[in-house]
């Protein structure tokens, strides 16, 4: 599943495109995604798109009236194609511009989402749960050393909640907490206020590495592919259990946390 720098690296991707744009039509071919696409999402017919954002891994299409959130999902894509493109299967909504070109989304698996905020009013809750963003100021060390006071949970597992934070998908927890010096099998709760500060440094640059990494697949999103999937990155734990550590050349060892794998060194993090 993209996790947030490719979230961001899409929306970087199609936002020049579409942005100014007005919507002439949305087609729905097939109604049925992770939840049902709601009728009223016809209302954005007709508007200029005045913003093109995210908060998590949601893409936001802001117009005058209201926001189209959308959700790739496990296997969904998302890309800017001339609307005259014949679709092809799992092309399940086409969101058509002024400027002859329509923001497609193919998802063959059907786990995203396309909804509907009228007004901005999140009546469904989607985002109302939601963390801070973790590139933004509002997640800092104070922040994080007083949300995971007491918590019996995993370190690991604390940071991927995205009530307490959004974003920190599995790759980038396991990067965070290798350069933080904190093992995953720690309780939250054990945080130092040092360690806090460490880790919400290392957060956001781990975060921010993906995003500039990402920045050369910008055209893909008015190509064929339209997939945000995985930037090519020099990882120093994620998928190398059984390898020798960078650093110290420890063996990496592997434990599951929550049906994900963790990767971690047991010289470098304690």
């Amino acid at each position: 599943m993209p996790e947030l720098p490719e979230v961001e690296v899409c929306r970087l991707g199609i936002k020049p495109h579409i942005d100014g744009e007005r919507i002439t039509d949305i087609v729905v071919r097939q109604r049925q995604l992770r939840w049902p696409i709601p009728e009223q999402i016809s209302d954005a017919i007709d508007e200029v798109i005045v913003a093109v954002e995210r908060r998590s891994k949601y893409l936001i299409i802001k117009v005058a009236s209201g926001s189209i959130l959308i959700h790739l999902g496990m296997s969904g894509t998302i890309r800017v194609i001339d609307k005259a493109l014949v679709p092809v299967k799992h092309d399940h909504v086409d969101i058509v511009l002024g400027n002859g070109k329509a923001l497609r989304l193919n998802d063959p698996r059907r786990f995203g989402a396309v909804l509907w905020l009228a007004g901005d009013q999140d009546e469904q809750g989607v985002l109302a749960k939601l963390g801070p963003e973790p590139l933004t100021d509002d997640f800092h060390a104070d922040y994080l050393y007083k949300k995971s006071r007491n918590k019996a949970v995993p370190v690991k597992t604390f940071i991927m909640n995205n009530p307490v934070v959004v974003g920190v998908g599995n790759i980038y927890a396991n990067e965070s907490l290798f350069l933080s010096g904190i093992r995953p099998t720690k309780k939250a709760g054990k945080l130092t206020k040092k360690q806090c500060q460490v880790l919400t440094n290392n957060i956001k640059e781990v975060l921010a590495a993906a995003i500039k990494q990402g920045g050369t697949t910008l055209k893909d999103f008015t190509q064929a592919d339209g997939r945000p999937g995985y930037f090519k990155q020099s990882l120093y734990v994620y998928g190398r259990a059984g390898e020798p550590c960078l650093t110290c050349q420890t063996t990496l060892k592997e434990v599951r946390q929550s049906n994900r794998s963790s990767v971690y060194c047991p010289q470098c993090q304690k």
